[in-house]
């Protein structure tokens, strides 16, 4: 080479280069992979994808599940700016994977991981780390795959921290307590490490500690079934089996009160019904609801032999009921206690926070409990959730059009002294009400509807509602109250009200809920009950009430308690839980 063309050669060498990269941009590779123009110049992947509310649109529309959470997709990309979720420098995070591990474990929850797994994840996993790092089809798969992993996680979370059937959208559940207004999309910003929150998010972990028990319980009633579950215990021709029988039916009882336990059936101990094994029946009676009397026959019978797969569904049932609990049980701006009525069990507690912080969310700890009355069948007592704000010390019973008609009307047209023997009358509603002569009426057509005035009871010893009553206004007219029939505490099941809770320690609640007040103390509550003078006290901060439903429940002690369906709920809840 002449030095003239030597010095030609590297005139023109940079612009050679610059027309093979340009020539090479449109040429494939061996792989039939596209290179791309910033690889050549030193780039070593592509730039992190991003998504669209088009594209969001079209995925979820394919599936119904996903549609169905449409608003959260929007909300949860629309905030940050549609920039994927999933991926940091084009790998997945480590959380799709612990996502997609608690999918598969959702059993333990009572839900079906199918129901969930709607996207065949692993398939698209592959497909991404086996493409090229410069291959542009990635960055669709990219959103393909955050897109699917944000409408699968909606799916799952919605019915693990809302609950699987929406209580204010079937009819059929009676069900009134606030709503759990858990915000979901939060919950996925903390799962991603992108916010903070004192809820455990992050492990995909539940909000009540009720729900933690019984889900605890869930999987050893699960391995029990799996060895079989419990034996039935037949007692032949006998009607009850007590301490001192000895019977074939002495084993099977004891192997139902001992499931799992090997037993040595050939022992002749074993056929005695011995102090021992009454005090198990006394204990299986006591977390069932039922007379401790020790004898099994009649209910004691039929409880036992209820099988291991309906008791699972009732603990399944009763996981779902603690989903549509709030997740925060008191609002910031009350005192941290709540006031926690469970129906079927005729039992009301009082929990509080010892600290009162509103901003720590630790376990309540229960400080009060005492028996209560619930209404009848025919008068349910309603599932809801209020505020108290008045105690009111010997206080009127306002008697509700509806027992007018159906009790003081017939009443009244059989024996007209009816009102004076209860220490009633008729007055005006009016601020200032006026006497009504009950003469002036025309009972017998008394209505509900038509009838202008109202009867009450006066404060005393024949009142209905005894000597205090605790009021948190709501729809249904319902309040806790004193009973002047404390007898039928000692009964086991007390369904007796009309509807209102009748409560074994009234005046242990008063107490209790003006403590802060210096002026109430009991000395002055009994002597304001006394008077007989209505007087109402306005709480300095409203109280939260819960009137709630659980036909099954874990104590303190770890002890698994199973009540009966006293109202029907839990096979309304069946149909649309199972079904």
């Amino acid at each position: 080479m002449n030095p003239y063309q030597h010095k030609t050669y590297f005139l023109y060498l940079p612009l050679l280069i610059l027309m093979a990269v340009f020539t090479g941009c449109s040429k494939s590779d061996t792989n039939g992979n596209d290179k791309k123009i910033g690889d050549l110049l030193g780039r070593k992947e592509l730039p992190q994808a991003s998504t669209d509310s088009l594209f969001i649109k079209s995925y979820i529309s394919k599936q119904p599940e996903f549609k169905e959470h449409a608003d959260l997709m929007y909300l949860f990309y629309g905030e940050r700016d549609y920039k994927l979720a999933w991926f940091r420098k084009n790998e997945l995070v480590p959380e799709a994977q612990k996502f997609l591990n608690t999918v598969q474990n959702a059993t333990k929850e009572g839900l079906d991981p199918k129901k969930y797994q709607l996207v065949d994840f692993k398939t698209l996993f592959k497909r991404y780390e086996d493409m090229g790092r410069q291959d542009s089809a990635r960055l669709a798969l990219q959103e393909e795959i955050d897109v699917a992993l944000t409408a699968s996680y909606f799916n799952y979370a919605s019915d693990f921290y809302r609950g699987r059937v929406n209580p204010g959208k079937v009819g059929s559940i009676d069900w009134n307590v606030k709503k759990n207004k858990i915000k979901l999309h939060r919950a996925l910003q903390t799962i991603l490490q992108e916010r903070e929150s004192t809820y455990p998010y992050y492990e995909f972990e539940a909000l009540h500690k009720g729900y933690v028990d019984l889900r605890n319980t869930l999987q050893k009633y699960r391995e029990l079934q799996d060895k079989g579950g419990w034996v039935k215990v037949d007692l032949g021709k006998a009607k009850t089996l007590q301490k001192g029988d000895t019977s074939a039916a002495v084993i099977k009882l004891r192997q139902r009160l001992n499931p799992g336990m090997a037993l040595n059936v050939n022992d002749p101990n074993m056929r005695k019904f011995d102090e021992k094994l009454e005090q198990q029946v006394k204990n299986f009676q006591r977390l069932h609801g039922l007379d401790q009397d020790g004898k099994v026959g009649g209910n004691t019978l039929r409880t036992l032999n209820i099988s291991i797969d309906d008791r699972i569904n009732q603990i399944m049932m009763n996981m779902e009921r603690w989903r549509w609990i709030p997740k925060r049980l008191v609002p910031k701006e009350l005192d941290q206690k709540y006031i926690w009525v469970n129906i079927p069990e005729y039992k009301l507690y009082i929990y509080e926070d010892p600290n009162n912080d509103p901003e720590a969310e630790r376990a309540y700890q229960k400080t009060m409990e005492m028996k209560v009355i619930v209404g009848k069948e025919l008068n349910s007592t309603p599932i809801f959730s209020e505020k108290l704000e008045f105690v009111v010390m010997a206080p009127y019973w306002n008697v509700p059009n509806s027992i007018v008609e159906k009790e003081v009307k017939p009443a009244m047209l059989s024996n007209f002294g009816y009102l004076d023997r209860n220490d009633m009358e008729i007055v005006t509603k009016e601020k200032d009400p006026k006497p009504i002569s009950p003469s002036s009426i025309d009972w017998a057509s008394v209505t509900e509807k038509n009838f202008p005035y109202m009867v009450r009871q006066r404060p005393g010893p024949k009142n209905s509602l005894g000597a205090v009553k605790f009021l948190f206004p709501n729809e249904y007219n319902v309040y806790l109250h004193d009973t002047p029939a404390d007898a039928l505490f000692n009964q086991t099941e007390r369904g007796f009200s009309h509807g209102c809770v009748r409560l074994e320690k009234p005046v242990e609640l008063a107490k209790y809920l003006l403590q802060d007040m210096p002026e109430w103390d009991e000395q002055s509550i009994r002597e304001t009950i006394s008077s007989g003078e209505e007087t109402w006290v306005t709480l300095p901060k409203k109280v939260q009430v819960y009137l709630v439903y659980f036909t099954s429940w874990v104590d303190e002690d770890g002890n698994v308690h199973f009540r009966e369906d006293i109202y029907g709920h839990d096979k309304k809840l069946a149909k649309e839980y199972f079904g």
